[in-house]
């Protein structure tokens, strides 16, 4: 009797103490997604109003020497990315850290590790990375800044962004330093399988 009584009060306790804990998770990735933000106001206060360049998508040794991983990191006094173990160790737990969602379980593959990704098309990518000034940018209250990734890279299109992390759905920080949850059906069309290039209240482009 005691132990269907216990069994009784565990399947009652269980589910709420799983979802207590995910909404602790995405709390968190906010609380992160949030200090990115002061650093990107930090960084165009000291440059001229200028946005940080992306710098590569998978960075490697040889590529140090500039993007939002290098810069924006300066910005709160910690250390940069290259300067973490766990992004190429694939056995260690980062931690809390406020480059890890703590929702996020993947780990690195070897090589790299971000669990956040800067939207490519703020500034343009690669060959078409240009300097862009905060201020010439309309609308920064809904364009994606940086948001929760489905994969490795530091840059990267609408199609990297988590779609299951938190709810399902998932973690974005948009210009103006807002960071916000939206569920997936809303800024993921299922039937093309796809991030929405715009809606009204989530943009990726300009």
């Amino acid at each position: 009797m005691v132990l269907s009584i216990i069994a009784l009060l565990a399947t009652l306790t269980f589910p709420g103490l799983a979802r207590a804990k995910a909404r602790v998770g995405s709390v968190s990735c906010l609380g992160n997604l949030r200090q990115w933000g002061v650093a990107t106001s930090f960084y165009t206060l000291d440059n001229d109003d200028f946005l940080p360049p992306d710098g590569a998508p998978n960075p490697g040794e040889a590529s140090t020497n500039s993007g939002w991983y290098i810069y924006l990191p300066a910005q709160l006094g910690i250390p940069w990315y290259h300067g973490m173990r766990w992004r190429t160790n694939t056995t260690e737990d980062p931690g809390r850290s406020v480059w890890i969602c703590p929702s996020n379980r993947r780990r690195s593959n070897g090589k790299n590790l971000f669990h956040y990704c800067l939207n490519q098309n703020v500034n343009g990518t690669g060959d078409k990375n240009q300097p862009v000034r905060m201020g010439s940018i309309e609308g920064a209250s809904t364009l994606v800044w940086l948001f929760d990734s489905k994969n490795l890279p530091a840059v990267g299109s609408r199609s990297f962004v988590h779609t299951n992390l938190h709810g399902p759905g998932a973690n974005f920080l948009f210009l103006d330093g807002r960071a916000a949850r939206y569920r997936a059906l809303e800024y993921w069309d299922p039937s093309a399988n796809r991030a929405f290039s715009n809606t009204i209240s989530l943009r990726w482009f300009p």
